[in-house]
């Protein structure tokens, strides 16, 4: 029986279109795309060399070099394509560090495949791997093919099980049926030579891998054509994790977002277009050997592996001289600010969250110089710490009780005492000290720990005013912060009603703070939060007004009693325009039957321009800064 084409042909076009997509959505670039790519090449020639010594085997060809070269070339080819694939595994796991600080590792690699190349190409004269005298036979030497093919299959499956946690499991799946669909393949053609079915089994496992492991449109950004946020995401965990060294070249477009928020889509990627090719270029001087990636809104990276990082100075230096090129867009002469940030990984950035979190907005925390820049220059290192291990230390200040409570004290012109005080939030961490507002809030509204770290300030309120001590202090009531998250929280209202009855805390003691930028969202669940507590009795204060975000609307809508004017307006007090804006705006708060408190007083002078204005309160370092409760205490009882 002659030896049957059909399974050759379909794996022939199988392996051919697979190459043509490869190119076409421009998988070329990249140590795993290359391989992949290399491995569907081995596989499309070992194919072509297996159709030529079927044909020939069936035509019982006379001539011996053409039937040895052709059964050579499929076998040698062929043995080829199983290291290539070991080799697309390893680079999937991004642990070439580590493979080449291993000698065993490398001669399990290259000593079987150059054991049987040389028998192959030496069986010409010693015909010990085949014969195809009388018909092709195999010979006394073959089993070295089924050996190495034995190594490279148990290697392969030692070895992703040991990294599997850097293989997502679709792609460990995908990869791994390479292995039982080629077994079959091979053993099926072993029982029966005439199915020539072992490069079929091959085509169909590599379009799997295709599917399962190379899929651009998840990690290609199809603007620029350079890699994901979330394909940068994973290769940089990745790499923390495999402790492999690499520099970061990080470019954050400084205007970006204003010239896309005002020229729009179109114009912006034309401005997009343009420093990707800048950044191709630059790349393409050092030899193509940066991993590109595109993460939005104007941040683009430059990845470098260790044996390549001393390139990224070269690099990031041309890069700067590019984009400091000007170059016209529509008759524009457009300013970009280019922050261009050079990082060693893990050396100056020791883990991913603090990288992530640092290449966020450092474009936003210095000042523009056209050069390339180091992570020391950009930012503090115990302050990007923290904003990287923010999470962790909020729960652990919520599972250690480390949080506290510190208050400022509120001055009425009018009673000429302290009637209230503001309940801020404070955090000393014993490994870090003091956590800034900003970040702590930030981070617990992103975590959702701003729900349980507003039960705590609530409570310790709550307990002050139980307290015999806060109604001899001759104090009013105490404002306590809500956040943008906790005023959409569903069941805020009941929570916190239902916290002030378990202290038995009458609700005229509590006066509740929103910021304008919460009061700026119109959720639903925000304003029936307000209205249910408001009915309850508590008052409401909006603070930080005159900030940005001041909407007359929103004052008239919202049950407010108190507005707290920003420091803004204390800071300019000495602009003639910005006094007729005050005079203005306390007259109209003051017909609206609100009362004001003034932020931010640090002198005499500022005190008596705003209690001339006919404010309410004063608030600020003039008095006192915020302080725990014991200080506080004894600040009051000093000034009875």
């Amino acid at each position: 029986m002659g030896k049957s084409l059909s399974y050759d042909i379909a794996a022939i076009l199988i392996l051919s279109l697979l190459m043509i997509s490869c190119i076409v959505r421009k998988l070329t670039s990249g140590s795993s795309n290359r391989l992949f790519l290399t491995f569907i090449a081995l596989n499309w020639i070992a194919t072509l060399f297996d159709i030529w010594a079927a044909v020939l085997d069936n035509a019982n060809s006379a001539s011996h070099f053409a039937l040895q070269l052709a059964h050579s070339g499929y076998l040698f080819v062929h043995n080829m394509s199983v290291p290539v694939y070991v080799l697309f595994v390893i680079s999937l796991t991004d642990t070439w560090h580590k493979v080449r600080k291993n000698i065993f590792v490398q001669l399990l690699m290259w000593v079987p495949l150059l054991t049987v190349s040389l028998a192959i190409l030496t069986n010409p004269f010693t015909k010990k791997v085949f014969l195809v005298d009388g018909g092709y036979q195999h010979g006394e030497w073959f089993f070295l093919i089924f050996l190495s093919v034995a190594i490279y299959i148990l290697f392969v499956i030692a070895y992703t099980i040991w990294y599997r946690e850097l293989l997502e499991f679709t792609k460990f799946c995908a990869v791994m049926s390479y292995i039982p669909i080629g077994v079959v393949a091979m053993l099926v053609q072993m029982q029966v030579p005439s199915a020539r079915v072992e490069m079929f089994g091959a085509a169909i496992s590599i379009l799997i891998i295709n599917f399962g492991a190379q899929r651009p449109e998840e990690i290609v950004d199809s603007d620029t054509q350079f890699m994901k946020y979330s394909a940068y995401a994973a290769h940089m965990k990745r790499n923390y994790r495999n402790k492999k060294n690499v520099d970061v070249v990080m470019l954050n477009l400084g205007k970006f977002s204003e010239i896309n928020a005002l020229m729009g889509y179109d114009f912006a990627m034309q401005v997009l277009d343009d420093v990707v090719d800048r950044i191709r270029h630059a790349n393409m001087i050092s030899g193509g050997k940066a991993d590109l990636y595109y993460l939005d809104r104007g941040r683009f990276r430059m990845v470098f592996n260790e044996k390549d990082r001393e390139l990224a100075v070269e690099t990031a230096e041309a890069l700067v001289a590019s984009l400091m090129e000007k170059r016209d867009f529509n008759d524009l002469d457009l300013t970009l600010q280019p922050i261009v940030v050079l990082a060693r990984c893990p050396e100056e950035i020791k883990d991913f969250k603090m990288l992530m979190t640092f290449g966020m907005d450092f474009h936003e925390k210095v000042k523009f110089e056209p050069r390339v820049m180091h992570v020391n220059e950009v930012f503090h290192k115990g302050l990007f710490e923290i904003q990287g291990n923010i999470d962790e230390i909020i729960e652990e200040a919520l599972e250690f009780n480390r949080f506290q409570v510190y208050y400022q004290p509120i001055y009425s012109i009018e009673k000429q005492k302290f009637v209230s005080a503001e309940a801020l939030l404070r955090l000393f961490d014993p490994t870090y000290g003091f956590i800034s507002p900003e970040i702590l809030v930030t981070a617990a509204e992103r975590s959702g720990a701003i729900h349980r770290i507003g039960d705590y300030v609530l409570e310790e309120v709550c307990r002050f005013i139980a307290e015999g001590e806060f109604h001899a202090l001759g104090l009013e009531y105490i404002e306590v912060n809500l956040s943008v998250t906790q005023c959409m929280r569903i069941n805020l209202a009941d929570k916190i009603l239902g916290i002030m009855a378990k202290h038995r805390v009458s609700a005229e003691y509590i006066n509740l703070e929103i910021t304008e930028t919460a009061a700026s969202h119109t959720q639903e669940v925000m304003a029936e939060n307000l209205q249910k507590l408001n009915r309850a009795g508590i008052s409401l204060s909006l603070d930080d007004y005159g900030t940005g975000y001041s909407n007359i609307k929103r004052v008239i809508q919202l049950p407010l009693k108190i507005i707290k004017l920003d420091k803004t307006f204390v800071d300019e007090q000495d602009n003639p325009k910005m006094r007729v804006v005050l005079k203005n705006t306390v007259a109209m708060l003051k017909d609206m039957n609100m009362e004001i408190v003034v932020e931010g007083i640090e002198t005499q002078e500022m005190l008596d321009f705003f209690a001339e204005l006919q404010c309410d309160f004063i608030q600020g370092y003039f008095f006192s800064k915020p302080v725990p409760k014991p200080e506080f205490v004894s600040f009051i009882k000093s000034y009875e």
